[in-house]
């Protein structure tokens, strides 16, 4: 059975289990999911109500842009759920391969690289995902139903442990990788990612807060 079909007490006792998939990555991408989902929840709260036919046109025409993308970014990191406890066994698979002969040897240390890089490229891609959740989010914290406006917070907050917590599955898996260059090259990219993803999550909590009252 898929990951994401399970109830949420079987998942959370699969994560609890001595196994060790699934684990972060799957918990980031669903925490990224579930940042989508709220996010999507308040658009479904706040989409042709009063408070939204007093938006203006282009305001309510970016609402149902936005709101369309993160319902697709949900499904997509719902996908990532498996995929990174997939990812995770091709790896283990790999070390278990046969090292008796030189060749043997050979073709398992290639192996193990190509799964490793696979194994990175997974959350790197549910890092960006999340990312792209809290691009959403910032319509909807503005213009979207005041009575949801903590869930927009909450969604905030899921939709960073996503990518940061995704990231950390990147940098492990990027310690056994050989390649300079390429190591290099995601490095960036992860700096940019938390960086980018750092200051959107702060922009709309700043903008709950102040909801708030605070």
């Amino acid at each position: 059975m898929l990951l994401v079909h399970k109830t949420v007490e079987e998942f959370v006792n699969g994560v609890e289990s001595n196994e060790p998939a699934p684990g972060g990555g799957s918990v980031a991408a669903l925490g990224g999911s579930l940042g989508a989902a709220l996010t999507a929840m308040v658009g479904n709260l706040s989409i042709g109500k009063k408070t939204y036919e007093q938006l203006t046109e282009a305001q309510q025409k970016e609402m149902n842009i936005q709101f369309k993308k993160v319902v697709q970014l949900k499904e997509k990191l719902n996908h990532l759920i498996d995929e990174d406890t997939n990812a995770f066994n091709e790896v283990m698979g790999a070390f278990k391969l046969p090292k008796e002969t030189e060749e043997e040897k050979a073709l398992r240390k290639e192996a193990i690289q190509k799964a490793t890089k696979v194994a990175l490229e997974v959350p790197l891609l549910a890092a960006t995902e999340s990312l792209n959740v809290l691009k959403t989010q910032k319509i909807f914290a503005e213009y979207g139903n005041i009575n949801a406006i903590t869930d927009i917070g909450v969604g905030a907050l899921m939709a960073y442990a996503g990518l940061e917590g995704a990231l950390f599955n990147v940098e492990i898996n990027l310690q056994g990788i050989k390649d300079e260059a390429y190591v290099k090259s995601v490095r960036e990219e992860c700096d940019i990612l938390i960086k980018t993803g750092k200051a959107l999550k702060e922009e709309v909590l700043e903008t709950v807060y102040k909801k708030l009252g605070k």
